[in-house]
């Protein structure tokens, strides 16, 4: 995540489950290098205001979205599951939005 500090960027995943859940996941993948948010309840709120609630399943969906120290979507991506971007993608489109 040094690379993404570098630049004045901060990763954060977002999730509609619980927080325990997230923390046992994170435990299983051997650690996250970034903070896991839940926005468990109200079920989906972040998630819904920004178009990445699943409303069919309850669940995220799969999207890297850089975001300004203003709140403004800068770029935004969406990914089926099982496919992650990856640092090299998050790090250009950076790069791009950063001018």
């Amino acid at each position: 995540m040094a690379q993404f500090e570098e630049k004045g960027a901060q990763v954060l995943g977002l999730s509609s489950d619980p927080s325990a859940a997230l923390k046992s996941w994170a435990g299983s993948m051997g650690g996250i290098g970034y903070p896991l948010l839940a926005d468990f309840w109200p079920h989906g709120e972040v998630l819904r205001a920004y178009g990445y609630l699943n409303e069919e399943r309850g669940t995220a969906r799969r999207a890297a979205v850089i975001i300004d120290k203003e709140g403004i979507i800068r770029w935004m991506n969406t990914y089926e599951p099982g496919t992650v971007p990856t640092p090299e993608e998050l790090l250009g489109a950076l790069d791009k939005v950063q001018g």
